[in-house]
């Protein structure tokens, strides 16, 4: 998923990966886990309509931000956050962040999507005696800078990360406002099932034993763990169509290797979290991207899904920070207009998706507001 300004921006299975989980019953990892009780008892408790992304400023206080949870078009609230900012020091969570969004989400009468980035975000204790590599940021405060990220599948990493993960459910699992929670840790500048995959970022994945099997077997790991530690939240996986890097178990570049990866994942997801699965595609622009005219074909594959399971969208980024990618330069009530069409596209069945988040900026614009309640009656009405 996508930070400000763009950070935040089942099928069978194909026989390779099927093939794939043979490394994973070598795997020691959290145990298996059987589908939980729903994380919705009626349509009122589904995850849904228009949710804030608000970013976590360390040092700071949330409570500028969490001023949007006042704005009767929103019905959530996602907070993207780093681990590092939370658990600085080994064992002695910081949950200060945490506590105000539930208290005011909470009192809001606002659900809760909880985003925290391991990857390039695990503090520096996580990753002592871990194998990395440095690669480039790919986008987000801070794109191109070089920093050490653990290999997806490093298992003293990701216990580490199961760890902090068990603490956060005992926390906040029974809070009536968590109603969802992004599947992360094989993962690096986001939530989003992507990697590093520049040329010369394949060549350094090849070096370090990187093949599609071990990818997968992390997030089979992962999904468990998240099955296991929230029971009663829905659980969110994002990426579009694609995970992982176009290299297959030989290390051999294959163009249709990440496509086979993230089948095999959400096949995966699928089995182990049942009803209580979301799938999300955090990067809807009506405008041009940097490889695309909008994002209407990689769209596709969440509205696919649209009645199998939950769906959700996030924005690229704000209109009022970027309208030129989201639809319509220097005017930023028609371009977020244009991306919230995108993202609410229906179905063959005439549905479309389950929830929409859209950045703080645009919740707190006062040009945007008739945008904002235009696609809040969207979702009010049945889809």
């Amino acid at each position: 998923m996508r930070i400000e300004p763009r950070w935040f921006s089942v099928p069978a299975l194909f026989s390779l990966c099927l093939l794939s989980w043979t490394f994973v019953s070598a795997h020691a990892g959290p145990p298996a886990v059987a589908p939980g009780p729903t994380c919705a008892s009626s349509d009122d408790t589904l995850p849904s309509g228009l949710v804030v992304v608000i970013e976590n400023k360390p040092q700071g206080s949330l409570a500028s931000d969490l001023r949007a949870l006042k704005n009767p078009s929103i019905s959530g609230v996602a907070l993207q956050i780093h681990w590092s900012d939370i658990e600085p020091v080994q064992g002695s969570p910081n949950w200060a962040a945490l506590d105000e969004l539930f208290a005011a989400a909470e009192s809001a009468g606002k659900w809760v999507h909880l985003l925290i980035f391991p990857g390039f975000f695990a503090p520096a204790w996580a990753l002592e005696g871990v194998k990395t590599d440095s690669f480039p940021l790919q986008y987000g405060p801070g794109a191109g800078a070089t920093a050490k990220l653990p290999m997806p599948w490093d298992r003293v990493y990701l216990t580490r990360w199961f760890a902090f993960l068990k603490q956060l459910g005992e926390r906040y699992g029974k809070s009536p406002a968590f109603r969802l929670i992004g599947a992360d840790g094989p993962t690096s500048v986001s939530a989003e099932t992507t990697l590093p995959n520049s040329a010369q970022d394949l060549r350094k994945w090849q070096a370090d034993a990187y093949t599609a099997s071990k990818y997968i077997g992390a997030w089979q790991d992962v999904l468990q763990a998240y099955a296991a530690d929230f029971p009663r939240q829905c659980v969110s996986i994002s990426g579009g169509a694609r995970a992982g890097l176009n290299l297959n178990d030989q290390g051999r570049i294959d163009p249709h290797e990440n496509a086979r990866a993230k089948q095999a994942i959400v096949d995966q997801a699928t089995r182990l979290l049942g009803s209580r699965l979301a799938l999300q595609l955090s990067d809807v622009h009506a405008g041009p991207g940097p490889h695309v005219e909008n994002s209407a074909g990689e769209d596709k594959y969440i509205i696919n899904y649209i009645g199998r399971v939950i769906t959700g969208f996030q924005l690229r980024t704000s209109a009022e920070h970027g309208s030129d990618v989201m639809g319509a330069k220097g005017d930023p009530p028609l371009a977020l207009k244009k991306s919230i069409d995108y993202a609410l596209e229906t179905n063959s069945a005439g549905h479309h998706v389950n929830y929409l988040e859209v950045y703080e900026p645009d919740v707190l614009a006062d040009d945007l507001q008739a945008v904002l309640r235009d696609a809040a009656a969207r979702f009010a009405r049945k889809h």
